[in-house]
């Protein structure tokens, strides 16, 4: 007789996260895909950029050095924090305590999703973007707070509206993130000092997401720790992956106040074992690399950008033009919604997008196209929406 096992129930938490949203759109793309349709993803924001050679070297000659096959330290190599501490005074004119004020993450995600486990507790708030990166609020829920969400509309160039939004008296961090993913929208340092003043006044973390920081089109956007006193109350996210085509190395770096950087840092130590050495030494000569890489790298984009921006237009899409990021965010035609124009591209014209849903209710009535294939790719994925 054999007895049937038990179910093995999930926790709260994970029941109450949506599913992931690229998890989703994977699961579909290999239904399509098995049918024999040449797909044309420009759903995932994964560069098909090769890494620039020089860090490819980097990580070949530390690779080979028996000291990088140990355990790492915690708060990760100081040469790297240092690296960063130096890219952040030449981009950003601002100094920083490579001991205390940078910490290496595995990735600005892995940072992110542990930092409301540092300090949110049981039930207390974190407001959160509408559309906005979902990591935002599954951290949020992982880590037994809740989220509260604020709308980012385009009659505001997708920026909060601060007479609005009303914390509740338990809230504890705000999630900001420009250049922003996924509407590419961008802001000033008017902004940014009122996120500050707003951060102050209502006794919020600012948990600003600077991982676009490097991937513009016009002037370079600033960070929040620009603005005189944010240091008070802001930590900063960095990421190599987008910058220099890392997304698979996993390395990037927190940086601020030197309290919010302590809590991530024990976190971390309760969590994970650090970043790969060698990966870290070629996060140096990432960080350390002439601006002819990065520029380089945004002129592609640029160029793949204009491409889909004029055949999007051609097909009567409404959009802004982006001035920032690899995403361009598009809204749907009047009769669809962002879920059913979503599986239409993907069924009829085999070209994968994200819908904006996805990101939040207010990103209903959108879909995002991410610059992360070649121009050809590009131009003919644009084609076919025409066509439709």
């Amino acid at each position: 007789m054999t007895t049937k096992a038990p179910r093995h129930r999930l926790s709260e938490r994970l029941d109450r996260l949506p599913p992931y949203l690229f998890a989703e759109i994977d699961r579909k793309k290999k239904e399509v895909r098995a049918r024999g349709v040449d797909l044309i993803d420009l759903s995932i924001g994964d560069p098909d950029l090769p890494t620039p050679a020089p860090i490819i070297e980097a990580l070949r000659r530390a690779a080979g050095d028996p000291r990088n096959h140990q355990y790492p330290s915690y708060e990760g190599l100081l040469s790297f924090r240092r690296a960063a501490a130096d890219f952040y005074r030449r981009r950003f004119e601002v100094e920083l305590d490579p001991e205390t004020e940078v910490l290496t993450l595995i990735g600005s995600k892995e940072g992110i999703a542990h930092f409301p486990l540092a300090f949110i507790d049981p039930g207390a708030q974190v407001l959160v973007p509408d559309p906005g990166y979902p990591v935002y609020g599954a951290s949020t829920i992982l880590a037994a707070g809740e989220p509260q969400t604020f709308p980012l509309r385009a009659e505001r160039g997708f920026l909060p509206d601060w007479k609005t939004l009303k914390p509740k008296k338990d809230a504890r961090i705000l999630f900001l993130n420009y250049p922003n993913n996924p509407t590419s929208a961008v802001c000033d340092q008017k902004f940014l000092k009122q996120a500050v003043e707003f951060c102050k006044a209502n006794h919020l973390i600012l948990a600003y997401d600077a991982a676009y920081s490097e991937m513009y089109f016009g002037p370079p956007p600033g960070t929040a720790l620009q603005i005189p006193g944010a240091r008070d109350v802001t930590i900063e996210f960095h990421s190599l992956s987008k910058t220099f085509n890392m997304t698979g190395w996993r390395i990037g770096f927190a940086a601020g106040n030197a309290e919010l950087i302590a809590g991530l840092r024990k976190v971390k130590t309760n969590i994970d074992s650090g970043a790969f050495q060698a990966v870290q030494e070629a996060g140096i000569a990432a960080l350390s690399s002439p601006p002819e890489i990065t520029e380089g790298i945004r002129t592609i984009y640029r160029e793949r950008r204009d491409i889909l921006a004029r055949a999007l237009k051609q097909a009567g899409l409404a959009f802004e033009l982006p001035e920032a990021t690899f995403y361009l965010w598009a809204r749907v035609p009047a009769d669809q919604d962002s879920a059913g124009y979503t599986t239409l591209l993907l069924e009829k014209a085999g070209v994968v997008v994200t819908p904006g849903s996805g990101f939040g209710r207010t990103g209903e009535g959108y879909i995002r196209f991410a610059l992360t294939k070649d121009k050809d790719r590009i131009a003919e994925a644009a084609r076919r929406i025409a066509a439709l």
